[in-house]
């Protein structure tokens, strides 16, 4: 059974920063896709960032020079590293992955994890 489970989330002041950690378990993570999306509150859930198998990365441009995804295939894992974070940054961050291709579309991506809450104070 693939998992995935997110950590890292919490209370952050505007400015500050935080590093999401994604844990893939059940199935290698090399052979997939790993992506970032987000759900605000009153909002659709949207595509943050994404990362290939050999580190090709994509991003949300409402994130870019903000926001790095990386992985570590080792340890079956992938990062957000989330810096400059504005209140608008709140929302639940989810982990998904997918043994497609680089997509920015939440209906490609097979596995998902819980989610974590970012909350960014103002």
């Amino acid at each position: 059974q693939v998992q995935l489970v997110e950590s890292g989330g919490g209370l952050v002041q505007a400015g500050g920063s935080l590093r999401l950690s994604c844990a893939f378990s059940g199935c290698s993570s090399s052979s997939s896709i790993m992506g970032w999306f987000r759900l605000a509150p009153g909002k659709e859930r949207e595509f943050v960032a994404v990362v290939s198998q050999i580190h090709y990365t994509n991003y949300a441009d409402f994130v870019k020079g903000r926001f790095t995804i990386s992985r570590d295939n080792a340890k079956n894992a992938v990062y957000l590293h989330m810096n400059s974070l504005k209140p608008e940054d709140t929302a639940v961050y989810y982990c998904a992955a997918t043994p497609t291709y680089m997509s920015t579309m939440n209906n490609e991506y097979v596995w998902w994890g819980q989610g974590t809450q970012v909350t960014v104070l103002s």
